[in-house]
């Protein structure tokens, strides 16, 4: 497998040596942008990066890694009155597997139990580490022996992971899995309230080595998102759903047809209401990076023609979230001005687009890592992760915007 930050860099250089196209897969109608996002400071301490947010009844979860010498240490924060409550410690280590891409997640459940993940390495000399979930009745302040969703015993790849609740309280989450020699898989696992495992099952046979995946409760049940890997090489991103208790075929969001010998680390982005589904993604077709969106209707069956959501070209790392009625919010890093940017648009499903808003990074902060997007309400956060031009630490920074 080829190195994560290797091949970050050689899609970024890529990406920057691209001439824009006029292709535009959306409406030229422009409708104004929603809100002004307005910086909210992290509680977070030192070197800091690879941000993720949760949502529940509650509101927001922000968790992040902070780096101090060999050690890392995963910290969350929750959202009150628009300001980040003073920050929890999860757990700290000096043997995780690190990475932006894949990176781990704190959530609270509708009964109030926060779950978190790690991935401990395994081998470092083969990017080797497994996942590991840990849970909290006490607000974070003492958590449970890990346990794991996977049981293969082997010295590979497992991580990637997506968490979301199922109904009655049970926790389902799927992860890249390389059990399967030469072939990496889908799984998914389920644990019901009284964290007793009740399921580890493959989704998808062969997928895209190191693409984050994405899953969603529908009003039909859970509905997952990943890259898919044909025998031909083509990684478009694809869906599949639970129908009487098992997983269907997974079908493409939109037949792309991007064929790349090596994964883009880029992974799509989904989120439900209902029956109404958005899914976002990147693709570099015709060697132009664009990032897309589209809408369902029923669950995620079928869908609708993508929406182009860059102006010029595309790195990807996108994110979605529906908004009321026919619209949502989408995110994703674009190269203009020499600059990777944290841009943001919204989308209806009559296909009409707002203009672009940049979030971070038109300034002399560089945008790095895979930004994150978040609704509670009519209140939306941006997580993101920004360093100077030389040296010196990064930081995770988030801004936060309401909608009119």
């Amino acid at each position: 497998m080829m190195r994560l930050s290797v091949l970050v860099l050689m899609l970024a250089v890529g990406a920057a040596c691209r001439s824009p196209t006029p292709e535009s897969a959306a409406s030229e109608q422009l409708t104004p942008f929603p809100f002004v996002a307005e910086p909210i400071p992290v509680p977070a301490q030192g070197d800091s990066g690879q941000p993720q947010l949760t949502h529940s009844a509650r509101g927001i979860v922000l968790s992040w890694l902070e780096q101090r010498d060999a050690s890392t240490t995963l910290k969350f924060s929750e959202l009150a009155n628009g300001v980040w409550a003073a920050a929890k410690t999860v757990a700290s280590s000096d043997d995780w597997f690190v990475t932006d891409a894949d990176v781990p997640t704190v959530m609270r459940k509708s009964d109030g139990t926060l779950v978190a993940t790690t991935y401990p390495s395994v081998d470092p000399a083969i990017e080797a580490y497994d996942l590991r979930i840990s849970y909290s009745r006490d607000e974070g302040k003492t958590w449970s022996q890990p346990l794991s969703p996977h049981h293969d015993g082997t010295k590979t790849q497992h991580g990637f992971a997506s968490l979301f609740e199922m109904p009655g309280g049970a926790l389902g989450l799927i992860w890249l899995d390389g059990r399967v020699q030469q072939s990496m898989s889908v799984y998914f696992a389920s644990f019901d309230a009284d964290w007793k495992q009740t399921a580890e099952a493959s989704v998808n046979a062969r997928v895209c080595e190191c693409c984050p995946t994405a899953a969603a409760m529908t009003a039909d049940g859970p509905l997952v998102a990943f890259r898919d890997r044909s025998n031909q090489e083509i990684r478009d991103i694809h869906v599949a759903r639970v129908e009487q208790g098992k997983w269907t075929e997974a079908v493409p969001v939109h037949a792309d047809n991007w064929r790349i010998e090596a994964c883009p680390v880029n992974g799509p982005a989904l989120s439900a209401r209902g029956r109404t589904v958005a899914a976002a993604w990147f693709s570099a077709t015709g060697n132009n990076g664009h990032a897309y969106a589209a809408f369902s209707q029923d669950a995620g069956r079928t869908w609708g023609d993508p929406i182009r959501l860059d102006d010029e070209t595309s790195l990807g790392r996108v994110d979605i979230e529906l908004l009321e009625g026919d619209s949502a919010l989408a995110t994703w890093v674009e190269f203009a001005n020499e600059r990777a940017q944290l841009r943001a648009r919204l989308i209806r499903t009559t296909r009409e687009r707002s203009a672009a808003a940049t979030i971070a990074g038109a300034g002399d902060r560089r945008v790095r890592g895979y930004p994150r997007l978040e609704r509670t309400g009519n209140t939306l956060v941006f997580a993101w992760t920004e360093s100077g031009d030389g040296p010196g630490p990064q930081e995770v920074k988030t801004a936060i915007g309401r909608l009119k």
